[in-house]
């Protein structure tokens, strides 16, 4: 039976603010919050609040000197001392406790059955925080959080993490590098920041050959798109058979958002969800759950993160078919995983 989708937000998620102008700032989802807190998603949708990640939670993922670290800047009057892009105001810390505790809320409601699937509005995001080091607008790296957490609490030891996000998911990389647990599966635009990401970048020591990275060329769409996560998903997700599939869900490929060259269309994000979906049906009793990253423009983030819901509200149909892209074939051909997980 088709469960109802959850999503989670709040607007104390606002607080993480600055007067100057920042392109990660709550103008990204005040528009989303309030479309998504209308009727014609309310009756679909249960709607969750976050809670606020507890030390040991964050810790998992972070040393205790960054998080000392981030408490002196906020103390400071320059709200850039610490990162030129990652300001640090008053409420930051505890805003960015509750987007990881958010997204802990809607992974317990998926191991509790309550859902299927999950998305976590929650800001700021996370997939660029090292252990022990923000940047790139991020404080906390929730979806790291949020594996630890499922491996902590919930025992999993098979967790695949995918990254959408324009940008490498160089945190997250950094967390899981050397671990065979969490399989971590980023696409990028190639020579952007954080300038990391590159395809022999494959894991070290246990986690050897559970990363894969697929840096892509400015102008790659759809078509690229879907081929290159076609095959790599389908031959990862047939051998690894993944307990739960973990999304970084950034917006900022879509063709509106300047902060790239990638030519993503809405659509896409409607594309790619139904094909996870499938993968989750089949691997993990549907068990997926998006997290928010990126995704600048305001108006195409909108339009993106709805394409995504709309998706999650139907049943599992069809699995989409990957059309042949001879541009992305050959970054598959030239990788260094290639011969491994059908990559």
């Amino acid at each position: 039976m088709h469960k109802q989708p959850g999503i989670l937000f709040d607007r104390r998620y606002y607080e993480h603010g600055i007067p100057q102008l920042s392109l990660e700032n709550s103008g990204r989802v005040r528009n989303l919050y309030s479309t998504l807190e209308g009727p014609e998603y309310t009756r679909q949708l249960r709607t969750y609040r976050p809670r606020e990640a507890s030390a040991a939670d964050i810790e998992s993922v972070h040393s205790s000197f960054y998080l000392e670290q981030l408490r002196e800047h906020v103390n400071l009057n320059d709200p850039y001392s610490y990162d030129r892009d990652t300001y640090l105001m008053e409420q930051s810390l505890y805003t960015a406790a509750l987007a990881a505790g958010g997204c802990l809320n809607l992974a317990d409601r998926i191991m509790g059955g309550e859902i299927d699937y999950g998305f976590a509005l929650v800001r700021p995001p996370g997939h660029h925080a090292e252990p022990g080091r923000g940047m790139g607008f991020c404080l906390f790296n929730n979806v790291a959080i949020t594996a630890e957490y499922l491996r902590r609490v919930h025992g999993l030891q098979r967790i695949l993490i995918l990254d959408f996000d324009v940008h490498h998911g160089n945190g997250t990389q950094a967390v899981f590098y050397e671990t065979a647990q969490v399989f971590f599966i980023s696409i990028h635009q190639d020579k952007l920041f954080p300038f990391t990401g590159q395809a022999h970048e494959t894991g070290s020591g246990k986690g050897q050959g559970y990363t894969i990275n697929l840096p892509v060329h400015s102008q790659f769409g759809d078509a690229e798109y879907t081929f290159l996560l076609g095959k790599v998903l389908n031959g990862v997700v047939e051998q690894y058979l993944p307990q739960i599939i973990l999304v970084s869900a950034g917006f900022d490929g879509h063709c509106e958002d300047s902060i790239s060259r990638v030519l993503l269309t809405t659509h896409w994000y409607a594309t790619i969800t139904e094909l996870l979906k499938h993968l989750a049906h089949e691997a993990c009793d549907d068990r997926l759950l998006f997290v928010l990253e990126g995704g600048y423009n305001p108006v195409s983030l909108e339009a993106s993160v709805l394409a995504t819901v709309e998706s999650m509200l139907h049943p599992v149909g069809r699995r989409p078919g990957v059309a042949y892209s001879e541009r992305a074939a050959r970054i598959l051909t030239n990788h260094p995983l290639h011969g491994f997980w059908t990559v």
